[in-house]
């Protein structure tokens, strides 16, 4: 058995310098598509070249096959969730749900203060649940369909119901990140909300601020009668009714009772295609289009496609064909692609040492409270960019930075609310991410269109790096 040799910092950076290239020539070359494959086999070159600097410090192909199997299962529950939501989407627009939400909205909602609300309903929304992924995926869903109806910018829509989806999961005592940080810390969960309401709650505000500004200048490509039409098709196909709502309240009210991510969005996938059957048989019946088969496996085979495949309607409306034909399993397929094969480089980083290697070097840089926050912000950006789990970007840097935190008698919520600032926001503003991945395929939108105006979650990492240098709400441990 030969003998591991601790990694150089050459070797460490080799493959990260090497990912940088070949994802700035991805873009370069297929834009917004990048995440549609070329991403992915960037990755896993950039993962085979750390294997082999794994290999020459003395690490065995099984120890090097052993982490990224372990990396992977760590990501098999985003994976489920992912198809879960896939299902979701596909039996809720077939049951009328989707539509029913947008058709209301429409209805409500003025494009003047669209993103402004559309912002504040999901922070309220996400706060209730402890989830930005189930937000997302359900109100989040109709948003961007009310958004396309009015006229109104997708990629803006979304950064608003990012922005407000993960400031709500980032507060609320329910969040699975939420409590993760401060157990990483060292602190107590409500000691940590309180004390992430100094640099959340200005993010929050500017972040409203602007999207309210972009409402009253923005310059809807809609018009009355295209909102009329579109209403008009609605109601024609679907039966539309409020209570249509339950499966989405069903879903918050698991959520809210801590039922875990993946159960609660199958019920709500399945409760979609029980209402698909009660309340819209026709368009069920118009969807599977075989008249061969007996009225009950119509609706049977209706659900099922939906489920795995999604939901395609047709009508003389294309907005609204576009806008409701989607969803199912199979939506899902790339976004997991991307996922596995950011584990997968990831993985491959922490089994060898070399992300060790870098992040302690990081530490040489730390000679003050304000380069320590800088430092801790900066690694949990880098470990969500090359391990691509919030998670990790959490734990790890914690760990790693803890004893510094205490050495300095700096209070634990200070590192807790660090950790949550940059790894928590920043994670949906990486395409191979599991949350940009997850993020683009819930919304219908490229994480880098969305990306400019996630305003809250590119704001919030330098609110808390200026708190970092004012030394203000940084708490002493005395």
């Amino acid at each position: 058995m030969s003998q591991i040799k601790s990694p150089s910092m050459l070797d460490a950076l080799v493959p990260i310098i090497f990912l940088i290239i070949l994802l700035t020539l991805s873009v370069y070359l297929f834009g917004e598509d990048s995440s549609y494959g070329a991403n992915q086999i960037a990755l896993i070159l950039s993962g085979c070249l750390a294997s082999i600097i794994g290999l020459k410090n003395g690490y065995s192909w099984k120890t090097i096959e052993k982490g990224i199997i372990d990396g992977i299962s760590l990501g098999m529950g985003a994976i489920l969730i992912l198809l879960a939501v896939g299902a979701l989407i596909g039996t809720w627009v077939m049951s009328g749900t989707v539509p029913a939400m947008i058709y209301y909205g429409l209805n409500i909602m003025s494009p003047s203060i669209f993103y402004f609300a559309t912002c504040i309903i999901c922070a309220l929304s996400a706060i209730s649940i402890g989830s930005s992924w189930t937000v997302a995926g359900t109100l989040g869903a109709a948003l961007m369909g009310i958004s396309v109806g009015l006229g109104l910018s997708p990629a803006v829509t979304a950064g608003a119901i990012i922005s407000g989806s993960y400031f709500g999961d980032k507060m609320s005592p329910l969040s699975d990140t939420t409590n993760l940080a401060p157990a990483v810390a060292g602190t107590d969960l409500f000691t940590h909300i309180r004390h992430m309401i100094w640099t959340t709650g200005p993010s929050l505000v500017i972040s409203l601020v602007i999207f309210l500004i972009l409402g009253l200048k923005s310059i809807p490509s809609g018009n009355e009668s295209g909102l009329i039409a579109i209403q008009a098709t609605m109601l024609d196909s679907f039966n539309i009714s409020f209570l249509l709502f339950i499966p989405l309240f069903t879903v918050f009210l698991l959520a809210y009772n801590k039922v875990p991510a993946f159960p609660t969005v199958m019920i709500g996938a399945l409760l979609g295609g029980f209402f698909a059957v009660i309340f819209q048989p026709d368009a069920v019946s118009n969807f599977v289009s075989r008249p061969e088969l007996s009225k009950f496996l119509t609706m049977f085979s209706g659900v099922w496609i939906a489920l795995f495949s999604g939901f395609q309607f047709e009508s003389n409306n294309a907005i609204v064909d576009d806008l409701l034909s989607r969803g199912g399993m199979i939506s899902m397929l790339n976004p997991i692609w991307l996922v596995i094969c950011s584990l997968t480089f990831g993985s491959v980083l922490e089994t060898t040492g070399l992300l060790k290697k870098l992040v302690s070097s990081l530490l040489s840089f730390v000679n003050s409270t304000a380069s320590l926050i800088i430092t801790t912000v900066a690694t949990c950006i880098g470990i969500n960019i090359v391990t691509a789990d919030q998670y990790i970007a959490i734990v790890l840097p914690g760990r790693m930075y803890r004893g510094e935190f205490n050495q300095r008698k700096l209070a634990p919520q200070n590192l807790s609310r660090t950790l949550e600032d940059g790894a928590t926001i920043t994670s949906p503003l990486i395409p191979w991410n599991t949350c940009g991945a997850y993020m683009s395929a819930a919304l219908g939108v490229a994480t880098l269109s969305y990306l400019p105006f996630c305003f809250f979650n590119i704001i919030n990492p330098f609110v808390a790096i200026l708190f970092g240098f004012l030394n203000f709400k940084i708490i002493k441990d005395e």
